[in-house]
């Protein structure tokens, strides 16, 4: 007589209770299931199963188990959304604090200009790479993987909420320099915003989730990221602004987490099958030039606008920096650049 399946049988003989992040995130793709003829079930050559065959199951990362992978924050919707809130109460406070001591009417008009030219226009790269971020937890082999990119899209939406925030009391506040109604122009015009536009939406249209994934997380956020929310918050503080440079600190926050489950998921991989290791630096080699330019223009905004301004090399230095240290966490020293 067959013994009875017990309780969390999904997870195999564990002999253990999984954990809450366990019960409500394993084994949730239904895409993923054994003995599929095709990820949905419609025909094979339907186009939603040819796309999801060709970015996912035939990507050149591949794994035998994707779900034995695990967050080492390990997220729940909750917890997420419990943490995020407590960040924002720092956010609303600190916006609410500055705007009663006239914080931005005091600020030097080279500074003004500067935040018109590089942080509100911001939003709209990191909108795109909120949109890279979603597609991977759309296309990932696992719902681990998936739940980890969702909060990271999360993240994106919260960064450019805060911005698009600020941007509404810099108008308040220099009501004739152009803010809410320009960064769009500034965006797609500006010669030196040109490089980050290129960047972004470029890697819009890498569809293999394993590029996606590597372009963003290895390479874009490590090395845009830095620049902008850690060389942008140090110039802030040195010209007077200590709100922008807060709430940078703030977002950046965020970014640590994101590097913590991408260096995890990629040494997961690599662990799993030692291919991966060849196909993710592949992408990191494809991606790095383009995130490099990236870089290199917003440090040169921040070394041209503001009265103290910052040291473009040092800026620059940083990010590859940043992106060495995340490439080696990641089990992928040897394509350090």
């Amino acid at each position: 007589m067959a013994s009875r399946l017990r309780t969390w049988s999904a997870f195999g003989d564990i002999k253990r209770r999984p954990s809450e992040y366990e019960i409500v995130t394993h084994a949730m793709h239904y895409s993923m299931r054994k003995g599929r003829e095709a990820p949905f079930e419609a025909s094979p050559v339907a186009p939603m199963n040819m796309w999801m065959s060709t970015y996912r199951d035939e990507s050149p990362v591949t794994a035998d188990d994707w779900e034995g992978f695990r967050d080492p924050d390990q997220y729940t919707y909750r917890e997420y959304c419990a943490r995020q809130d407590e960040k924002e109460v720092v956010v609303r406070e600190l916006c609410s604090e500055f705007h009663d001591r006239g914080h931005d009417k005091e600020l030097n008009p080279a500074w003004v200009n500067t935040l018109r030219q590089v942080f509100t226009p911001a939003r709209y790269p990191l909108h795109g790479m909120q949109l890279m971020a979603a597609y991977v937890g759309q296309v990932a082999p696992s719902s681990y993987i998936t739940n980890a990119a969702c909060f990271e899209a999360a993240d994106y939406v919260r960064a450019v909420c805060v911005i698009a925030y600020r941007t509404r009391e810099l108008q308040i506040a220099h009501p004739k320099v152009g803010f809410v109604d320009g960064e769009r122009e500034t965006w797609q015009s500006e010669k030196l915003w040109q490089p980050v536009r290129k960047c972004i939406e470029e890697a819009l249209v890498a569809y293999d989730w394993s590029e996606s994934f590597a372009a963003l997380n290895l390479v874009f956020r490590p090395t845009i990221e830095t620049v902008f929310y850690k060389t942008f918050s140090e110039i802030a503080s040195k010209n007077g602004d200590e709100l922008t440079s807060l709430l940078l600190a703030n977002l950046s926050d965020d970014n640590e987490r994101s590097a913590r489950w991408s260096a995890a998921l990629c040494r997961y991989a690599i662990d799993k099958n030692g291919k991966n290791a060849d196909a993710l630096a592949h992408w990191v080699t494809k991606w790095t030039p383009a995130a490099d330019a990236a870089a290199k223009s917003i440090a040169d905004m921040l070394a041209t606008h503001p009265e103290v301004k910052a040291d473009a090399k040092k800026a620059v230095a940083a990010a590859k920096g940043a992106r060495n240290k995340m490439l080696e966490n990641s089990g992928l020293a040897g394509v350090k650049k």
